[in-house]
């Protein structure tokens, strides 16, 4: 029997978040040091979810409040390996590629400041993330001037050279 739930990630709309599952303890202790050395000045916090021995969800960061919160949504979701991250001074772009580096990574669902839905399936073993709802559904296809808007963002915001 499998139960398919789905769980509404509780978050600022300010602040970012990464999701995944990977597969063992130091988990916590790598993903901090990837976090602290990616991004100077981030905030961060995170909680990993253990699915053997006592099963605890592990904790760290470097800003208590972003901790509370991943250890809340950790509790909710309560997916055996699975981690969230939220973070604050820094995006997901400034950090994943220092994630997909840690050897026990399995996973990457989601990287996102939108809202986030986790679809879960739970049987008598405990849960599993099945997948995620990031953000909404797509309401057209852009045109030449929101092709201009986007390409003009990302000059402002660093990621393009001038054209």
């Amino acid at each position: 029997m499998v139960e398919i739930i789905t769980v509404d990630i509780e978050k600022p709309e300010e602040v970012n978040l990464i999701l995944g599952t990977s597969h063992f303890i130091k988990t916590v202790d790598d993903v901090f040091g990837a976090l602290a050395d990616s991004a100077p000045g981030i905030k961060f916090g995170l909680a990993f979810c253990e699915a053997s021995g006592p099963r605890l969800i592990r904790k760290a960061g470097n800003e208590p409040s972003l901790v509370e919160l991943a250890v809340k949504n950790a509790q909710k979701i309560g997916a055996g390996h699975s981690f969230i991250i939220f973070m604050k001074n820094g995006y997901p772009i400034n950090v994943l590629p220092r994630l997909r580096q840690i050897s026990e990574l399995v996973t990457l669902w989601a990287a996102t400041a939108n809202p986030l839905q986790v679809i879960i399936a739970e049987t008598k073993n405990g849960r599993g993330i099945m997948g995620v709802i990031d953000g909404g559904s797509p309401l057209g296809v852009e045109d030449k001037k929101e092709a201009k808007a986007r390409k003009d963002f990302l000059v402002k915001v660093g990621y393009k050279p001038h054209s």
